[in-house]
């Protein structure tokens, strides 16, 4: 996105030169060089991931109610060709571990908790982010009776609609929202949408580096917050225009998505965005390992 911007800015300044309008077309390349430097050299970055987070900084002390449900949200899978495998991808891990880090600390109170695992199969790799994290949940000393399954959403507007459902049958006194702090003010504002209260506890955070060359590493996180940012205006403007499903007051009836039956240690299979199993590579057949990865052979 940091990409497109630049090219957008510095086309017309093209244009400019090519047309002979030269103090035009020197002011647009000027704007355009000091953007990529704020953008390479840390400012923007700095700020736009600051904006996103700074409300979830510090980690929420959590007072557990008798039935307590920890979301959990997807952060994509990886699929390693050589070996037909698939395991979380590298930014689920700190979202998997928190899960579970609250899981445990909510049993020492002995009272009811489940995690929720959002997340069905965006990367069509055959399955579905919430079966791949629930391996590595339970090598993580969670038991499968209290891992609750959501594997149909494809973005995190559906992870908010589908996990209510799921939520409406354990029907919790208190929600956790774990996921990645840049992730956190718009999970936040999708879940509120569906009528749902949650208390946000980021799994990681994410900042710019200032220095005096520009960085690829800061472009990069430039393009995710900004991808945050843009989602946020959307809903916004979706709203505005009539265009979002209706929202939904918290503890009303009724939700936006139709009810599915709770998913704790049933057989692993993958599934589509509709809940149905889909065929992985062809002539292979999935077998679970003991990492939490799944191997077709």
């Amino acid at each position: 996105m940091t990409l497109l911007i630049l090219v957008v800015m510095i086309a017309p300044g093209v244009w400019c030169a090519m047309r002979q309008h030269r103090r035009l077309g020197a002011l647009l390349f000027t704007a355009t060089l000091i953007l990529f430097l704020a953008l390479g050299c840390g400012p923007v970055p700095v700020w736009l991931l600051n904006r996103l987070q700074m409300p979830y900084d510090a980690k929420p002390e959590i007072s557990w109610g008798k039935r307590n449900a920890i979301v959990l949200l997807g952060a994509g899978v990886q699929k390693i060709e050589s070996i037909h495998a698939v395991e979380p991808g590298m930014f689920s891990y700190p979202r998997i571990t928190e899960a579970a880090a609250l899981y445990n600390a909510c049993r020492k109170t002995q009272a009811s908790c489940k995690i929720v695992v959002s997340g069905g199969d965006a990367q069509h790799t055959g399955f579905a982010e919430a079966n791949i994290y629930r391996n590595v949940l339970l090598r993580l000393d969670v038991n499968a009776a209290d891992v609750l399954l959501e594997p149909d959403s494809m973005n995190t507007w559906q992870n908010a609609q589908f996990t209510r459902t799921v939520l409406q049958q354990y029907d919790p006194e208190r929600v956790l929202l774990v996921s990645s702090g840049i992730h956190l003010r718009r999970s936040v504002l999708y879940f509120a949408h569906f009528g749902i209260t949650v208390t946000p506890v980021r799994a990681d955070y994410l900042s710019g580096v200032f220095t005096l060359w520009p960085l690829a590493y800061n472009f990069a996180v430039a393009d995710y917050a900004l991808h945050e940012f843009v989602g946020i205006a959307r809903y916004h403007i979706y709203n505005a225009l009539g265009l979002n499903v209706a929202k939904t007051l918290p503890k009303q009836t009724g939700v936006a998505a139709p009810a599915k039956t709770l998913s704790t240690a049933q057989p692993i299979q993958p599934f589509s965005a509709h809940g149905l199993a889909q065929t992985t590579w062809p002539g292979l057949r999935p077998t679970l390992h003991a990492n939490g990865s799944y191997h077709a052979a």
